[in-house]
C-alpha cells in the first residue's frame, strides 16, 4: 500500500480515545446536540472510533482547526487546560494521520483547460514570441480562490471561437505574415479621473522604468513589430479641458521610425526641468466658469522614446486655446499611444522574414528549415517532398513542446493536413502560419491531459509519468511548459531523483518565469489582482492617484517576489521589518529619506507602525470601502487568508451596521458593537471584529491616522479565547502566536494553486506533512514548494472508482 511522506504527530501526553469522548461530551454535548444543532452537528453524528475508521473526516478535521485556533470551546464557556487541549490536539492529528498514511488518497482529477494566464505564458515560450495575450482573452471563473482550477476551467463555442482568433493572430505574428498589412496598436495610459469637472491631471513625475530618467509624465508600452519596416509613432496628448475624451488631430503628434524585428518599447514623455517651466493658476473659485490663463503659453518638449531611448523631440504648448474653451489648470501630459505600421511594405510574404535583418526569436525557433519552393504559392496538389520533410519537421518540433508528452502520427497528421489544405492556396510561410492556429487549439495544448494507464484497476492509486509530472512542475512554478531541459531529464527518467529535482526546481525558482508565482498565485492568494479595479472616494483621498495605487501594488508585489527568490521563511508575511518603497509611496507612509520613483529595499525603524502585509497599503485598501474603512473586511481577510479559518457566510437577512445613533455619528467599534448584540451575528463577528479593528489607525487607502471624527482611535482588541492585544504590533504577537496555523493556511493555498483543484478533508493529513518537512528548513518558502512537488498528491493519481466510468480525455478530429 502506497504511503504519504512525512511523520505522524505522536501523542506525548497519552491522550486515549476514551479520554477524547468524556472531552467531546462534556464540553461540546451542550451546544452541538440533536436540540440546538449549533453549527449543524451534533455529537450524536460522530464517534471517536471514525477517527481509526476514516469516517467522518470532514467534521473532525473542523474539530481539530477550531480547537487549534482557540474558537471552540467559546470564550464564555469552560476552557480547556493546556494538558487537555494538547493531549486532544494530539490524539487527533495522529489518528487522522495514521488513517491517511495507510489510505491514501491523491483525489480527483478533472480535465484541466489552461486558464487565460497558462495559455498566453504557454504560447510565449512555444514561439518565442514576448508578448502578452492574456487580455485579449476573457477572464476566467474562480474556484477555491484560484482561476486554474480545474472544475471552473469549462469551455464553451463562445470561448474556443475566441482562442481562434487569438491563435490566428499570434500565428502570424509569430511567422511575420501579420508584416503584410498595415495594423494600429493603441494604448490609453492610465490617469485620473476629472476633479470637479475640471480636466484631467498630469503627472509631475517619472512614470516608468522604461523612460527617459529626465522624464516626466507620459508612459510606454510593449510593442512587437511583426517585420522590419517604417512604422508611425503618435501621441495624443492632453488639453486640459471638461471633455478629456476627445482625440483631436490638433493635439496628436507623431513621428515616423524604422523598427527592426521584435519586441520595443514605445514611450512618449516631455522633459522635466530643474525649474517647472509650465504656469499653474491658483485654485479656481467654482466649477461655474473657466478661469482664462494668465500668461501666454510657453514650449515644453516631447520626447518619443524607442528601448529607453529618446529619438525624436517635438515642441508643443504649455496649454491649448480655442473658441470652445481655455484653461491651464494642470500640466500638459500624454493620454494615449498609438504605433501604427509598417508602412509601404512589401507584399511578398516570404521574401521579408527569412532576410536576415527581419528575423526574430519567433521565425529562428519556428522557421528551422526554409525549402526552395517556399515564397511560391501556385503549386499544384502534389507539392514537393523537400516542403513535406520541412513543414513536418517544423510541426513536430513544436508540437512535442507544446504537449508536454511524447508526440506519436496521430498526433501530427491533422496538423500536416491543415498545412496541406492552406498551402494550395498560400506561400509555405502562410501554410505554417496556419498548422500553428490549429496547433494552439488543439486539445493537447489546451488541456493537460493525463489518460489513466490501461493496466490500472478501477481505484487504484498510481504515480503519473515523468512527462505529467514534468507539465504539473512548470505550470506549478511557470504557469507554462516545461522547457528543454525538464522534458530531457522527463523522458529520460532522471527528473524525480531526488538531487535533480531539487536542481531543478532552485533553476526553475531562480529564472525569470517565476514571476508566474507572484502574478497568478500572489496575485490571487492577496487579492492584488482587485486593485485596479477599486476606487477610492477622489473626494475623501483627493491625493491617492493612478501613481500611488501602482506603487502600493508593486510594493506588495516585490515584497512577495524578494520572499520567494531569497528563500525567506514565509513568517516575513506577518512581521518583517522590512518593505519596498519609492517616494510617492514613503510620503503616504510618512516616512523620510526615500527620494525618486524608483523602488528600493527599505528597513523600517521600530518606531515606524509598519511591518509585514498587514502594514501594507495594498491590503488596507482592498479591504476598505471606498470612504471608510471596515473592520468586518480586514478581518475576514485575515481570517481568509492569513490563518484559513473562513467564517460562515452571513445569513440572507443580515440587519447592515447602524452610522448613527440619536443624531451622533457612531464609530466603527460602535457600530459593530451595536452589531454583535444580535446572537446570530455575534458567532462571526466576534471573530473576525478584533482582527479589523486593530488596524482603525489605517484609513481606507492604507495612510495612518491616530484621530477620526476629531475622537482617538481605539485599537484595543480582544480575541475569543481571551488575549488581549492593541494595535498593529498586538496583533502581530496575535498572529505569531497562531504561525503554525498560518503556516498551515499557506501551504493549504500554495497546494490548492499547485493541484489546481480545491482541498478536500482527505488532504489535510498531506497539508501537515508538508509543514513537517519544511519545519526542517525554518519554513523558508523553497522548502515548502519543495515539499508539495514531492508530496503525494502532487505525484500520484486515484483511478476512476468504476471500471466503465468515462475518463475525460479531449481529442482532435
Amino acid at each position: 500500500m502506497l504511503a504519504l511522506s512525512g511523520h505522524a504527530h505522536s501523542n506525548s501526553m497519552g491522550f486515549t480515545s476514551n479520554q477524547a469522548e468524556t472531552l467531546l461530551y462534556d464540553r461540546c454535548e451542550g451546544c452541538h446536540n440533536d436540540f440546538i444543532f449549533d453549527g449543524n452537528w451534533s455529537v450524536e453524528d460522530i464517534h471517536v472510533s471514525d477517527v481509526e475508521q476514516g469516517k467522518n473526516q470532514a467534521r473532525w478535521e473542523s474539530i481539530l482547526k477550531s480547537v487549534a485556533m482557540g474558537d471552540m470551546p467559546p470564550a464564555k464557556k469552560k476552557p480547556l487546560t493546556q494538558e487537555q487541549k494538547v493531549g486532544l490536539l494530539s490524539w487527533l492529528r495522529q489518528g487522522l494521520d495514521n488513517y491517511s498514511e495507510h489510505h491514501p488518497n491523491p483525489g480527483r482529477a478533472t480535465l484541466r483547460r489552461l486558464n487565460r494566464h497558462e495559455y498566453a505564458s504557454s504560447v510565449r515560450d512555444l514561439l518565442a514570441l514576448d508578448v502578452d495575450i492574456s487580455r485579449a482573452l476573457p477572464g476566467d471563473d474562480s474556484g477555491y480562490g484560484f482561476d486554474n482550477n480545474a472544475d471552473v476551467l469549462s469551455m464553451s463555442t463562445t470561448l474556443l471561437e475566441r482562442y481562434l482568433s487569438v491563435a490566428g493572430k499570434v500565428s502570424r505574428l509569430a511567422t511575420g505574415v501579420a508584416g503584410d498589412s498595415v495594423a494600429k496598436a493603441r494604448f490609453v495610459i492610465p490617469k485620473d479621473g476629472s476633479v470637479k469637472n475640471s480636466g484631467i491631471p498630469a503627472f509631475d513625475l517619472r512614470m516608468h522604468d522604461d523612460l527617459p530618467i529626465d522624464s516626466r509624465g507620459g508612459g510606454s508600452f510593449q510593442f512587437y513589430a511583426p517585420v522590419t519596416g517604417q512604422y508611425e509613432i503618435a501621441g495624443f496628448i492632453n488639453a486640459n479641458t471638461n471633455n478629456e475624451v476627445d482625440r483631436l488631430d490638433t493635439h496628436r503628434y507623431h513621428h515616423i521610425v524604422t523598427l527592426p524585428a521584435g519586441k520595443h518599447t514605445v514611450g512618449l514623455a516631455f522633459r522635466k526641468q530643474l525649474a517647472l517651466t509650465e504656469h499653474v493658476p491658483a485654485v479656481r473659485e467654482g466649477t461655474d466658469f473657466v478661469v482664462l490663463p494668465e500668461r501666454p503659453p510657453t514650449k515644453l518638449d516631447l520626447d518619443f522614446v524607442i528601448d529607453s531611448a529618446r529619438v525624436h523631440s517635438v515642441q508643443v504648448p504649455s496649454y491649448h486655446m480655442s473658441a470652445r474653451f481655455s484653461q491651464a489648470a494642470f500640466l500638459r501630459d500624454v493620454l494615449e499611444i498609438e504605433v501604427v505600421g509598417p508602412l509601404n511594405q512589401e507584399k511578398n510574404q516570404d521574401t521579408v522574414v527569412f532576410f536576415t535583418d527581419s528575423e526574430t526569436p519567433s521565425t529562428r525557433k519556428i522557421f528551422t528549415c526554409i525549402p526552395d519552393t517556399a515564397a511560391i504559392i501556385d503549386l499544384d496538389e502534389h507539392q514537393t517532398a523537400s516542403e513535406q520533410t520541412c513543414a513536418r519537421k517544423i510541426v513536430s518540433a513544436l508540437a512535442t513542446e507544446a504537449y508536454r508528452r511524447p508526440l506519436n502520427e496521430q498526433d501530427i497528421t491533422p496538423l500536416l493536413k491543415v498545412f496541406r489544405r492552406a498551402r494550395t492556396t498560400t506561400a509555405f510561410r502562410g501554410a505554417i502560419a496556419q498548422s500553428i492556429q490549429a496547433l494552439l487549439v488543439s486539445p493537447g495544448f489546451l488541456y493537460l491531459q493525463e489518460p489513466t494507464p490501461k493496466a490500472v484497476s478501477a481505484g487504484d492509486i498510481y504515480k503519473i509519468t515523468d512527462s505529467e509530472f514534468a507539465a504539473r512542475l512548470a505550470l506549478f512554478l511557470w504557469s507554462s511548459l516545461p522547457d528543454k531541459e525538464l522534458k530531457e531529464l522527463a523522458e529520460t527518467g532522471q527528473l524525480r531523483q531526488p538531487e535533480v529535482l531539487h536542481q531543478q526546481i532552485q533553476r526553475m525558482l531562480k529564472s525569470d518565469k517565476a514571476l508566474a508565482l507572484t502574478n497568478n498565485f500572489a496575485g490571487q492568494w492577496l487579492f492584488l489582482r482587485n486593485l485596479p479595479y477599486h476606487f477610492p472616494d477622489v473626494f475623501a483621498f483627493p491625493n491617492f492617484n493612478v501613481p500611488l495605487k501602482h506603487s502600493i501594488k508593486k510594493e506588495t508585489e516585490l515584497f512577495f517576489t524578494r520572499i520567494l527568490k531569497d528563500n525567506r521563511p514565509i513568517f516575513d508575511f506577518l512581521n518583517a521589518n522590512y518593505t519596498y518603497l519609492n517616494e510617492p509611496l514613503a510620503e503616504h507612509y510618512g516616512i523620510d529619506g526615500v527620494k525618486g520613483y524608483a523602488f528600493r529595499k527599505v528597513t523600517l525603524d521600530s518606531a515606524v507602525p509598519r511591518g509585514g502585509l498587514l502594514g501594507q497599503a495594498s491590503i488596507l485598501t482592498l479591504t476598505s470601502n471606498p470612504n471608510h474603512t471596515s473592520p468586518v473586511k480586514r478581518g475576514k481577510w485575515i481570517l481568509d487568508n492569513l490563518l484559513a479559518a473562513s467564517p460562515p457566510p452571513p445569513p440572507p437577512d443580515v440587519p447592515a451596521l447602524v452610522a448613527e445613533h440619536d443624531g451622533v455619528a457612531l464609530t466603527a467599534r460602535e457600530q459593530l458593537a451595536r452589531h454583535r448584540a444580535d446572537p446570530v451575528c455575534a458567532a462571526c463577528h466576534v471573530r473576525m471584529d478584533p482582527l479589523g479593528l486593530a488596524l482603525e489607525q489605517y484609513d481606507a487607502v492604507g495612510a495612518f491616522r491616530t484621530q477620526y471624527a476629531d475622537h482617538p482611535i481605539d485599537v484595543t482588541a480582544k480575541m475569543p479565547d481571551g488575549t488581549e492585544f492593541v494595535g498593529l504590533r498586538g496583533l502581530h504577537s496575535v498572529l505569531w502566536d497562531r504561525r503554525e496555523r498560518f503556516v498551515h493556511a499557506f501551504v493549504e493555498r500554495m497546494l490548492t494553486y499547485a493541484i489546481g483543484r480545491g482541498l478536500e478533508a482527505y488532504d489535510q493529513p498531506v497539508v501537515r506533512a508538508i509543514t513537517g518537512k519544511a519545519s526542517e528548513d525554518a519554513y523558508r518558502m523553497h522548502s515548502i514548494i519543495e515539499a508539495i512537488v514531492n508530496s503525494t498528491t502532487f505525484n500520484y493519481k486515484k483511478a476512476h472508482e468504476a471500471k466503465d466510468e468515462k475518463t475525460h480525455i479531449a481529442h482532435a478530429h
